[in-house]
């Protein structure tokens, strides 16, 4: 486990979303991205371990949206503390953060988890 502030983690986050390409930003107008400690005891027990759980995209992925009024905004949430608890170090865990948001980013574009681990974001 490794040591970061929690603006600090806030930051690497607010980076790694600014170097998402210009074409993924500008589908992302209406996503929330926030960052929390740990998942709740509802998303733990929905998606698996609570150690394991970096993020979790939260809302109607693209594809299957219909048009039919503005939706709510989704979420995208990454976990603070798994992720500092999963790396050894600060590279480690800005990697990590990378590859969270993209997964979570991914789901949001109506990706599958097999087409997230084909193309290295599992």
């Amino acid at each position: 486990m490794i040591q970061m502030t929690y603006r600090e983690f806030v930051r690497q986050v607010r980076r790694a979303y600014a170097r998402l390409p210009e074409n993924v930003l500008r589908r992302l107008e209406n996503v929330d991205i926030v960052v929390e400690e740990w998942p709740g005891p509802d998303e733990a027990e929905l998606m698996g371990d609570h150690d394991t759980l970096f993020g979790l995209y939260q809302g109607w992925p693209l594809t299957e949206r219909d048009g039919i009024g503005p939706p709510l905004p989704d979420r995208i949430v990454i976990y603070r503390q798994p992720i500092l608890r999963a790396c050894e170090t600060r590279a480690d865990a800005v990697r990590e953060i990378r590859v969270t948001l993209w997964h979570e980013v991914g789901h949001y574009l109506g990706m599958s988890e097999a087409d997230l681990h084909r193309l290295g974001y599992g």
